[in-house]
């Protein structure tokens, strides 16, 4: 990566860590904290190591699928998860931002360029296919439980249209994967040199991914295992909070809550639709509408948590290598 481009990174970085103190400043400086003392020291502690766990999941899926790279080295891709989930959480241009982050840090280790995108294509279609089960499971429950109140029948449009989209964007993203990687060797042939050979090793390397399918099926049980613990750390968090609310009713509401993140990706951090949608799908079983927009501004100061030391170490590295 040049050193212009290094530089926009750090400068998107500090943008989107004051674009994080603003939205915690809309969103109210009081009601944050009041969210987290509703829930303890203790419990935020235990809330904030729950999702470190979960991001120990997710590293595992991503090493699962990255062929070539020792189990020595998971600390490694724990470590890329942790900054690629940070700065989609943090930095301004969402997703784009996290893919590009989460390669800068295994490329800083030496991890070689095919092996990365190759196996960031292949985890995030893992992932994807994941959290399409996880999200047909959760709207399955919606169903049921929304047979016993029809009045909220206009929540299952809502929750439909939502799957639908998901699912046209996986088979996109699943289908599009060589021709895209083969037309941007065709347009980079003539751009950039060296770039045909780069997109056909990318090509090459997915490739043998794909043929090695015990490592994509493991690559796809830790990614359902990580989105299934994420939802119970927000059960978890509700128990510290004096609610009571079934493990099945908060699996049902994240599985929802996730899908709609994922439609919504190109807002960073799916500021505004995560809490409307905590008060609109919460009070089906039970969770007022105020403990729901409480767990979401829980949810919102566990990424500041988790993700801002990582960015500002994570940038303290590129900043080395900027004037290196």
């Amino acid at each position: 990566m040049s050193r212009s481009a290094r530089i926009g990174l750090l400068l998107a970085t500090i943008v989107g860590l004051a674009v994080a103190a603003g939205t915690v400043g809309t969103v109210g400086i009081g009601q944050v904290l009041a969210a987290m003392g509703s829930i303890g020291w203790i419990g935020m502690a235990t809330f904030v190591l729950w999702s470190a766990g979960v991001l120990g999941l997710l590293g595992m899926a991503w090493l699962a699928v990255a062929t070539d790279q020792p189990s020595e080295r998971l600390w490694l891709f724990v470590w890329a998860r942790t900054t690629r989930e940070a700065a989609t959480d943090i930095l301004p241009f969402s997703q784009l931002g996290g893919l590009v982050v989460g390669a800068r840090t295994l490329a800083a280790f030496g991890v070689p360029q095919p092996v990365i995108y190759a196996s960031m294509i292949a985890d995030m279609t893992t992932e994807m296919a994941a959290q399409l089960i996880f999200t047909l499971g959760g709207v399955a429950v919606l169903l049921m439980v929304l047979s016993h109140a029809p009045v909220q029948q206009g929540i299952v449009s809502l929750a439909l249209g939502g799957v639908a989209a998901m699912i046209a964007l996986m088979l996109l993203f699943v289908f599009a994967q060589k021709p895209v990687l083969k037309l941007a060797g065709s347009l980079g042939a003539r751009m950039l040199p060296g770039s045909v050979a780069a997109m056909a090793a990318v090509r090459d390397q997915l490739d043998a991914i794909y043929r090695e399918p015990k490592r994509v099926l493991l690559a796809f049980a830790f990614n359902l295992a990580a989105w299934l613990a994420s939802a119970t750390g927000a059960w978890i968090a509700l128990q510290f909070m004096g609610s009571h609310v079934p493990l099945w009713a908060v699996l049902m509401i994240e599985a929802l809550i996730f899908t709609l993140r994922s439609v919504a990706f190109a807002i960073p951090g799916a500021i505004g639709v995560q809490e409307a949608a905590y008060v609109l799908i919460g009070p089906l079983v039970g969770l007022p509408p105020a403990t729901a927009l409480a767990l979401s501004l829980l949810k919102r100061a566990r990424d500041v948590i988790i993700a801002v030391p990582a960015l500002l170490a994570w940038q303290v590295g590129e900043a080395r290598r900027v004037v290196s």
